[in-house]
C-alpha cells in the first residue's frame, strides 16, 4: 500500500510530465497540421516550382520532410524559455511586478558556467575527461550557475526591491530597469578585467557535439535522416526535471506552502507565522536559479555569450509568460513551448513559403506580434493570469 506521501509525490511529479507532454502534442500537432496546410495552399506557386527546380521535391513533401527535426528544434527552444519565463512569474507571483533584470541573472548564469568550463578546458581536465567525465563537469557548472545566479537575485531582492516594497507599482519597476542596466555593466567589468574579453564561446568536451540519429524518412530515390544532438537532448532533460523539482517545491512543500501563503495575502502569512522576507528572498533565489540554469543551457546549445546575451532570450521568456498567463506556473510552461514551436517554424519555413522575401530573421517580429495579439483578445494569457494562488 503506498503511503498517503508517497502518493503526493508521485502525483506531484507525474502531474507536471504529464502536463509537459500535453503541451508538447498539442502545439507541435497544432503547427504541423499548420505548415501542411500553408504547404497544400503554395502548391504550383512559385516557392513550389523553385523547390522541384532546386531540390526535386515540392513544398508538400519539403514541409513534412523537416517537419521532425523543426519539432526537435522547436521543444529544444521551448523548454529553454520556460525555464526563464517560471523566474519572472515566480516573482510576478510574491511581488506583482515584472523583474526586468531576469535577464541579466540568466547572462550571470551563462558566465559563470561557461568560465568554469573554460577553467577547466585550459588545465586539460575536460579532454582527460571522456564523454561521462563531460556530463559530470556540466552538472558541476549548471550547479555553479545556479548559485551563482540564485545568490545575485537574493542580493537584488535585498538592496534594490526590498526598500521599494510598499512603494507604488512603478517605482520597483524603474527599479528593475536600473539594476538590468548596472548588471550588464558589472559583466562587462568583471570580463574586461578578468579576461580582457567580452565574448565567451562554450568549450567543446564531451560527446554533446555527436548527433544521435532517430530514423530515416524517405524522399523518392534518396531518404532524410532526423537525429538530434547530444546537447539538445541534454538541455531538454535538464529543463524538465528543474521544471518538475519546482512543481514538487511549490506545490508539495512546506516551503512551497509557505510561498502560495506570501503570494495569496502577504499580511496574513506573517500573522500565521511565515517569514515574509525570508520567503521573499528564497523565491527569488529559485528564480534566478532557474534562469542562471537555462543560461547556461543556452550556452550549451549555441555555444558563444556576451554580457547582452540575456536580453533577447529574457524579452521572449517575458513573452511566454504572458502568453501563458502571468503569475500561472503552468502558463508560463505552456507559453514557453508555444513560443519555442512558432520561433522555430517561423525560422524553418518563413523563407521557403515566401521565396527568401522575408527570412528566418523576421520571427522575432512573428513571435512578438502574436503577444500583442493575445494581449489585446486575451490578455489574461492562454490559461488565464493567477491572481489569488500566484505561485
Amino acid at each position: 500500500m503506498i503511503r498517503p506521501q508517497a502518493s503526493r509525490t508521485l502525483r506531484e511529479i507525474a502531474a507536471p510530465l504529464g502536463k509537459m507532454a500535453v503541451f508538447v502534442v498539442g502545439a507541435g500537432a497544432l503547427f504541423s497540421a499548420l505548415m501542411v496546410i500553408i504547404a497544400f495552399l503554395c502548391k504550383g506557386s512559385g516557392a513550389d516550382k523553385l523547390l522541384l527546380d532546386t531540390q526535386g521535391i515540392n513544398i508538400v513533401t519539403y514541409t513534412m520532410v523537416n517537419l521532425p527535426q523543426v519539432l526537435i528544434d522547436g521543444v529544444t527552444l521551448g523548454f529553454v524559455y520556460a525555464a526563464i519565463a517560471l523566474g519572472y512569474t515566480m516573482v510576478y507571483g510574491v511581488l506583482e511586478f515584472i523583474n526586468f533584470a531576469h535577464s541579466e541573472i540568466f547572462a550571470i548564469g551563462a558566465f559563470a558556467g561557461v568560465e568554469f568550463l573554460i577553467a577547466m578546458d585550459k588545465l586539460g581536465v575536460l579532454a582527460a575527461a571522456g564523454p561521462m567525465g563531460g556530463y559530470m563537469y556540466l552538472v558541476i557548472a549548471l550547479m555553479i550557475s545556479m548559485m551563482a545566479a540564485g545568490g545575485i537575485a537574493m542580493l537584488m531582492e535585498r538592496v534594490a526591491y526590498r526598500p521599494l516594497r510598499e512603494a507604488p507599482k512603478l517605482v520597483p519597476l524603474i527599479s528593475a530597469i536600473g539594476v538590468s542596466f548596472a548588471l550588464q555593466d558589472i559583466i562587462r567589468l568583471v570580463e574586461s578585467l578578468t579576461t580582457g574579453q567580452f565574448y565567451r564561446v562554450m568549450p567543446t568536451f564531451g560527446d554533446f557535439d555527436k548527433r544521435l540519429p532517430l530514423f530515416s524518412i524517405p524522399t523518392g530515390q534518396d531518404s532524410t535522416q532526423v537525429d538530434i544532438q547530444v546537447k539538445s537532448l541534454v538541455v531538454i532533460i535538464a529543463a524538465v526535471l528543474m521544471l518538475v523539482l519546482l512543481n514538487y517545491i511549490v506545490n508539495a512543500t512546506k516551503i512551497g506552502k509557505a510561498i502560495r501563503a506570501v503570494a495569496q495575502d502577504r499580511n496574513t502569512a506573517a500573522l500565521m507565522g511565515v517569514g515574509v522576507n525570508a520567503i521573499i528572498s528564497f523565491t527569488f533565489f529559485i528564480g534566478g536559479a532557474l534562469g542562471g540554469a537555462a543560461g547556461l543551457l543556452y550556452a550549451l546549445k549555441f555555444t558563444r555569450i556576451d554580457p547582452y546575451v540575456g536580453f533577447m532570450p529574457g524579452m521572449k521568456a517575458f513573452t511566454a509568460a504572458v502568453l501563458g498567463g502571468i503569475g500561472n506556473l503552468t502558463g508560463a510552461l505552456l507559453g514557453g513551448i508555444v513560443l519555442g514551436m512558432l520561433e522555430s517554424f517561423a525560422g524553418a519555413y518563413l523563407g521557403t513559403f515566401t521565396m527568401g522575401a522575408f527570412g528566418s530573421e523576421y520571427k522575432d517580429i512573428i513571435a512578438f506580434s502574436v503577444l500583442i495579439i493575445f494581449i489585446i483578445f486575451r490578455p489574461s494569457g492562454l490559461l488565464g493570469e493567477q491572481v489569488s494562488q500566484k505561485a
